[in-house]
């Protein structure tokens, strides 16, 4: 059995206050020896210098840092010299993504979709990276069909990922069909279940609406009864995100990529209750 990955992902912190926060978070994080944290890119680029500024701290602590890269709104200069600059800083790792128009912006760029940037990587600079692409078990949100959305994930397989991270989901059974489904399409690389620890009800709903993910009918109105009892919240999230990673793992998942929104706590507990350390 393939020896299971474990990775964290941070967005790159907007003040010093937020910078010394995700310091602290990483550090925690670090000590579950996780063999990668991702650090998110703003759409059209928008933080393309914070990105490349938070992965170097993290490279400087001694663990391994996975830039995201989002091609929407670029131009092949501006993305070969970004690769190079990741090249410089010894950056063997990358996570390749379309990506959003950045607001009121009409302009597309150069790629179209994330398969477009696969390749481009690949030719640009041949084995050196390690690339992760996106994967939708309940559908990406743009996408015409389910069948449309296998084809687009097998294109980027087939233009050079080695490994994929999926949008966050709370029904296993949607991701075991779609493993299923693309491992029958000829699609051979892992795809690690996305983990959304659920600890503010109404910012995930705001997300999930945006991002297309399901919360499952009888999860939203159990939250909602809540109301603001974040504590209430909190520990019945921990129970349902902790039960779905078990199923995940138990099903053959070939390890988990937590969605941190750069705190350690949450995704800390999980980890201790799967008895991962």
């Amino acid at each position: 059995m393939t020896e299971r990955t474990f990775s964290f992902e941070f967005f790159p912190p907007k003040t010093a206050e937020g910078a010394e926060k995700l310091r602290a978070t990483q550090k925690q994080l670090a000590q579950l020896n996780p063999k990668f944290f991702s650090v998110t890119f703003g759409a059209g680029g928008s933080t393309r210098d914070r990105t490349l500024e938070t992965v170097r701290e993290i490279q400087a602590s001694g663990s391994e840092a996975a830039p995201h890269l989002s091609c929407i709104g670029s131009t092949q200069e501006n993305i070969r010299d970004i690769l190079n600059e990741y090249k410089r800083q010894g950056i063997r790792h990358l996570v390749a993504l379309r990506g959003d128009l950045p607001s009121g912006s009409m302009d597309v760029g150069e790629f179209h979709y994330a398969n477009e940037l696969v390749a481009f990587i690949r030719k640009e600079t041949g084995d050196w990276f390690e690339i992760e692409v996106a994967a939708y078990p309940e559908i990406h949100p743009q996408a015409r069909s389910y069948t449309e959305d296998l084809a687009n994930f097998k294109r980027k397989v087939d233009a050079g990922a080695n490994a994929a991270i999926t949008q966050y989901f709370f029904n296993a059974d949607a991701y075991f069909r779609f493993v299923d489904e693309a491992s029958a399409l000829g699609v051979a690389i892992p795809v690690v279940p996305g983990i959304m620890p659920i600890g503010n009800y109404v910012q995930l709903a705001r997300f999930s609406d945006a991002c297309g993910a399901e919360i499952p009918r009888w999860l939203r109105k159990k939250l909602e009864s809540y109301g603001d009892d974040l504590a209430s919240i909190r520990a019945f999230g921990l129970d349902v995100v902790t039960d779905l990673c078990e199923r995940l793992l138990a099903g053959g998942a070939p390890g988990l990529h937590f969605y941190t929104m750069n705190q350690a706590g949450p995704s800390t507990t999980i980890w201790q209750r799967l008895g991962l350390s």
